[in-house]
This record gives C-alpha cells, sequence and structure tokens, in this order.
C-alpha cells in the first residue's frame, strides 16, 4: 500500500531509479550512508514505489530477495514510484 509522501532521501533515491541501477550506483550518486539506503530502499520496496532486480538475469525477484545483502540486486522505480515523484516534484 503506497504511503503518501516520500522523505527527501527516498525521493531521491526514486529519481536515480528509472533505470535499473546496482547499489553502488546509489551510494556513489546520492552520498548518503549504506545504512539510510538499505533502510530507503527496504521501505520504498515494501511500499511498491521500486522492485528488485537480478542483477545477472535481469529479472525482478520482488518480493523475494534477501534484505542482508542488497548489494548483489540492482532496483527500478515502478510506475506508482514514478508517479509520486512526479506528483511531488519540487
Amino acid at each position: 500500500m503506497p504511503k503518501e509522501k516520500l522523505t527527501p532521501s527516498e525521493r531521491t533515491i526514486v529519481r536515480e531509479l528509472i533505470f535499473p541501477e546496482t547499489f553502488k550506483h546509489i551510494l556513489d550518486e546520492t552520498g548518503f550512508a549504506p545504512g539510510t539506503i538499505r533502510d530507503d530502499l527496504i521501505n520504498l520496496i515494501n511500499h511498491g514505489y521500486i522492485e528488485v532486480i537480478d542483477t545477472d538475469s535481469q529479472r525482478s525477484v520482488s518480493p523475494f530477495y534477501d534484505s542482508d545483502n542488497l548489494q548483489q540486486f540492482s532496483f527500478k522505480a515502478t510506475k506508482t514510484g514514478l508517479k509520486q515523484i512526479q506528483n511531488h516534484a519540487i
């Protein structure tokens, strides 16, 4: 179930995920701490704003992913996630 409002860090992360991107890419581009990224990714996944992609096969593995090893996956914004950042554009 989508939540009403994204935090500034969640919004920044979703904006990076128009195409599938790795954890490392998100880390490099946002400058956020790994723990912040991990927490935000899990929140965004749970609310349906991003999906988890297997890096090797390029297939969605949501909701079956290892949340302790997010570095092994790529992430991509869903239609709902993109709408959320569009609706709350600054």
